[in-house]
């Protein structure tokens, strides 16, 4: 099943986020061991885009327990940055093929054929 995972940041943590920033990358690689796919995920900023107040991410994991299993272990959170998050399912109808997963996945991608 596909999530939308939407994690707010706490003010004043740009310091704290750029210590953290390696750590946080490695368990989006990871997906909290394997548990979770990470289909795409960003910071989420400002209208400056540049200040980030958070990030999202596209998860594709068993259920909702899991997927927030995967945002609490989230070094970010751990760090106390994060200040709230979010799950949401998304729509059965959810086209996660379109997207190149950002997590590494056993299944072998599968490319669209070559137009003639």
């Amino acid at each position: 099943m596909y999530w939308l995972m939407v994690c707010r940041h706490r003010i004043g943590q740009e310091a704290r986020r750029a210590e953290m920033r390696d750590a946080h990358r490695a368990h989006v690689a990871s997906g909290h061991d394997g548990r979770v796919k990470v289909l795409i995920g960003s910071a989420l900023t400002l209208d400056d885009a540049v200040a980030a107040i958070g990030n999202f991410g596209v998860l594709e994991a068993a259920d909702r327990e899991t997927a927030l299993a995967f945002a609490e272990a989230d070094p970010y959170a751990r760090a106390g940055i994060v200040e709230t998050i979010e799950i949401t399912a998304l729509a059965s109808t959810f086209q996660a093929h379109r997207i190149d997963p950002m997590t590494s996945s056993p299944a072998p991608r599968r490319d669209p054929p070559e137009a003639a």
